[in-house]
């Protein structure tokens, strides 16, 4: 072992003991709020350090054999503690043996020495071969299995947590490419569009390469096989609840979503919470109260306002006059007991109370707003071109899903249709109205284009965003589709107080500018979330483009203020 190796192990060794000690301080000390922030700063960065630390250990584990150490390597090793010297380090190179050893391989060892998972120890070796390379079975280096991504890791800039979970995805689907040369195309193309995903907006990158991950399992089946598969299934009981499992087509699965974000917006007739409360008491018999049982219960639930306890017994004149009694202290509006509740039960109640409605009584008038009774709308975008094309793919519902052309048929055929225009950068068209209000042709317009909040990686849906005048109707500006934008109302909020700027784009959609502490690289970005792997690809090709020519100044732009 060379004394620079044997350095660098001690240092090691002397950054675990740094890092312990620091936390020891900070984990006991009254911090103020920017050491805190640092404290949060310092720590991921560690992680993110210790993540590709750890991959190379478990490669260089792999292909130095140090799973055939003798007992006497192993004994020195382990003496060596928490702060060895180098010579001690030098001295603890060890000795392979090809006799019986306690460890039958890397893994063997990952898991009995260290005690790491074995589903930890699988991940990391497979991640090896991905980013790093292996080694075949006479021990002879391979090259990595993902070579642009092991790029990307070997990049010390770049976080590499994502790219890990990225190539364990990816590796996921090995089975499922195609043999020979149409196979390896398969997989160039999947780990290029990966990288674009998690240089264009890591926030969302997570979500999209797990939908191109499960377009690949799935393969192309035809429309045939998979109303074989679809329908609701009883599994039968199991720990007091009966379990059923629902497979439905994609466009079958935007009506769900559609039904579901109604369902959750609470400002609509449709989402309305005492409602679906009764009608959780109808069918449970007890009034949703949000906790699952009393030890959970804040101490203004635990109080009982409808008490029958008799009256205390009036004072003895003889007794000496009470005190009076204090004033009660005041108390916070409690939340409504049904927002504490989790998504999965309110969903449910909401179904509940569709099944359970009187629909004999319901008319036209009635539709979409009847108290408890959501109504989901479902847009669906369609691609003119590509669809007159013949091309296999060409439509997308509001919530992201993609639809088949024989769905999109059957769609087109039983819907009310409302034409939104849209140019090539995903703009809507000839909508525009001055007023001061947006109209509902407008709304509908680009809640269809942008489907969800604009700030980057938020997933609030369409149906609970606010339209966002870009164009400040108090200083004169226009109700405009062209200045317009969507926000939750979190995000809203925060664009109006300066907390990040919108930024207009001459024939373009509004793109975001995130303050410089939150983004180095201040890049224009598009909140992909909601859009499809391919659209977001293109969505973040189209940012990249627009921050080029903004930089070279060749586009004039316009950060929105406040």
């Amino acid at each position: 072992m060379s004394t620079a190796t044997a350095q660098a192990l001690q240092d090691l060794a002397t950054a675990n003991k740094l890092y312990a000690s620091a936390t020891a301080v900070l984990s006991t000390s009254e911090l103020p709020a920017g050491h805190a922030a640092y404290f949060v700063l310092a720590t991921e960065n560690h992680a993110s350090v210790q993540s590709r630390a750890q991959l190379h250990a478990a490669h260089a584990l792999r292909t130095s054999g140090a799973h055939k150490l003798d007992q006497t390597s192993l004994q020195i090793i382990a003496d060596l503690g928490a702060e060895p010297s180098v010579e001690q380090l030098i001295a603890a190179e060890g000795h392979t043996t090809m006799g019986r050893t306690h460890y039958r391989s890397a893994r063997a060892m990952m898991h009995d020495w260290l005690d790491i998972p074995c589903s930890t120890v699988n991940d990391r070796l497979v991640q090896a071969d991905c980013l790093i390379g292996g080694i075949d079975e006479s021990g002879a280096p391979l090259p990595p299995w993902l070579p642009k991504l092991s790029q990307q890791f070997a990049n010390p800039e770049v976080d590499p947590r994502l790219v890990l979970a990225t190539a364990t995805k990816l590796h996921s689907v090995r089975k499922d490419l195609d043999d020979g040369a149409a196979g390896e195309a398969q997989k160039e193309q999947l780990e290029s569009q990966a990288l674009q995903m998690i240089d264009g907006e890591p926030k969302s990158a997570r979500k999209h390469i797990g939908e191109l991950v499960a377009q690949v399992k799935a393969g192309k089946r035809p429309l045939k096989a998979l109303l074989e598969e679809v329908g609701l299934y009883r599994r039968g009981l199991r720990k007091g609840l009966v379990e059923y499992i629902l497979r439905v087509l994609p466009s079958q699965a935007a009506v769900i979503e559609a039904f579901f974000a109604a369902l959750a917006n609470p400002s609509t007739l449709a989402g309305n919470r005492d409602a679906l409360q009764d009608t959780e008491a109808e069918f449970t018999g007890e009034q949703g109260s949000g906790w699952d049982d009393e030890s959970t219960k804040p101490d203004w639930a635990r109080q009982d306002s409808s008490s029958t306890d008799p009256p205390p017994d009036p004072p003895d004149p003889g007794d000496a006059p009470a005190d009076p009694p204090a004033p009660p202290a005041p108390q916070a509006d409690p939340q409504p007991a049904w927002e504490d509740l989790k998504p999965e039960r309110r969903r449910l109640i909401g179904v509940m109370a569709l099944l359970m409605a009187d629909h004999s009584s319901r008319t036209a008038q009635d539709t979409g707003t009847r108290k408890g009774l959501a109504t989901g709308q479902v847009s669906v975008i369609l691609d003119y071109e590509k669809m007159m094309a013949g091309a296999e793919k060409y439509a997308v519902s509001s919530s992201g899903f993609t639809l088949a052309p024989g769905e999109v048929r059957a769609i087109m055929c039983s819907a009310g249709i409302y034409p939104v225009i849209l140019n090539g950068k995903s703009l809507p068209l000839d909508l525009g109205r001055s007023q001061r209000l947006f109209s509902k042709a407008q709304s509908r317009a680009l809640r269809a284009a942008y489907r969800g909040c604009s700030y980057p990686g938020c997933s609030m849906p369409v149906e609970r965003c606010e339209l966002d005048h870009l164009d400040a109707w108090e200083k004169g500006g226009a109700t405009d589709i062209n200045s317009a934008a969507l926000g939750c109302p979190v995000h809203h909020v925060e664009r109006h107080c300066g907390l990040f700027h919108a930024v207009k784009i001459p024939g373009c959609r509004p793109m975001v500018l995130l303050p410089e502490a939150l983004d180095p690289e201040q890049k224009l970005r598009v909140n992909t979330y909601f859009m499809t792997p391919d659209e977001a690809i293109k969505a973040d090709q189209l940012a990249d483009r627009m921050t080029e020519l903004w930089r070279a100044g060749e586009l004039q732009v316009e950060i929105v203020g406040p």
